[in-house]
């Protein structure tokens, strides 16, 4: 397995008190880690040290992540380990569904890991998983987070078939700092596989990270380039280090400045704009199924206030 490379030895910078969480506890957290455990799952909770894990585990969700746990790229946020994968395992797509029917969810979401060493990239995986878990699921609604792809259309299409209700893929930062975050990705190439995705007449979705040093400039920049592909929602929240090997936090963006992003956001015409510090890309990922819904709250908020 590939170690990352240690990106500073300067002391983290400390957090501040709008980033403290609560720690994982109760009944439905419990049942949760029974199921991921029993079912041998990989969860993006877990292995993204997602900070919201014990808020969604404790209600009963969780975003599962197929392809198994081993990366083919290493960027250098991610806490998801970097090497050469294991075998692609096709009874994975029916375990997933199994899981998702005994959580009895009314809304999953599902992410992966590059396989960029597969032909198909794992996008027949991808399709065979939503399949398996619409047939078992039929009234559970589901967000898919997908991979680039490398922007190969045929691939992208195996996933705009199998029809999830919302289909996204992140462009994470911003353009100047995309070699140094993404390592192995393409900024416009990320654009690209968005706007096939939406030429597929899919709901699309996207999310960015702050406090990597990119400016205000850029993350406006960066929403207009995703208006401009026509993503229907966008996510944006806090980068934190996971570990002292990752890239260092350049500074803790206030939640003042999340408030404003999230008024720019719905002034560029995205559909829903999900903005704070401890925001994930499948935070409240539910809302973000219905059209109209995030739009019509915040027009109802300005109309309130006059």
């Amino acid at each position: 397995m590939q170690e990352l490379p240690v990106i500073s030895d300067k002391p983290r910078v400390k957090k501040p008190d709008w980033l403290r969480v609560k720690l994982p506890i109760g009944q439905e957290y419990k049942h949760v880690r029974g199921l991921v455990d029993q079912h041998k799952l990989h969860t993006i909770c877990e292995s993204g040290n997602c900070p919201n894990m014990g808020e969604c585990w404790g209600a009963g969700t969780a975003t599962f992540m197929i392809l198994g746990n081993i990366c083919t790229r290493s960027c250098g946020f991610c806490a998801v380990a970097t090497g050469r994968p294991e075998a692609v395992d096709w009874d994975e797509p029916q375990r997933v569904a199994e899981a998702i029917s005994l959580m009895k969810v009314k809304h999953a979401v599902i992410t992966s890991v590059d396989r960029d060493e597969l032909k198909d990239g794992g996008s027949i995986i991808w399709h065979n998983t939503i399949k398996a878990v619409k047939a078992l699921n039929p009234e559970t609604t589901l967000e898919t987070l997908i991979p680039d792809f490398k922007a190969d259309r045929e691939n992208i299409q195996r996933v705009i078939d199998a029809a999830p209700e919302v289909i996204s893929h992140n462009i994470e930062t911003v353009e100047r700092l995309t070699r140094q975050v993404r390592i192995q990705a393409k900024y416009r190439r990320s654009l690209d596989t968005l706007r096939i995705l939406k030429e597929g007449g899919s709901r699309t979705k996207s999310g960015i990270m702050l406090g990597l040093g990119e400016t205000k400039e850029e993350i406006v920049e960066t929403l207009k380039d995703l208006a401009g592909v026509q993503v229907d929602v966008v996510t944006i929240g806090q980068y934190l280090q996971p570990t002292s090997k990752h890239l260092p936090v350049a500074r803790f963006v206030h939640p003042d400045e999340f408030k404003e992003l999230r008024e720019i956001g719905y002034e560029l015409g995205f559909d829903y704009v999900e903005s704070g510090p401890l925001v994930r890309s499948s935070y409240h990922s539910e809302r973000h199924v219905d059209k109209g819904y995030g739009r019509g709250k915040w027009l109802e908020e300005k109309r309130v206030a006059g």
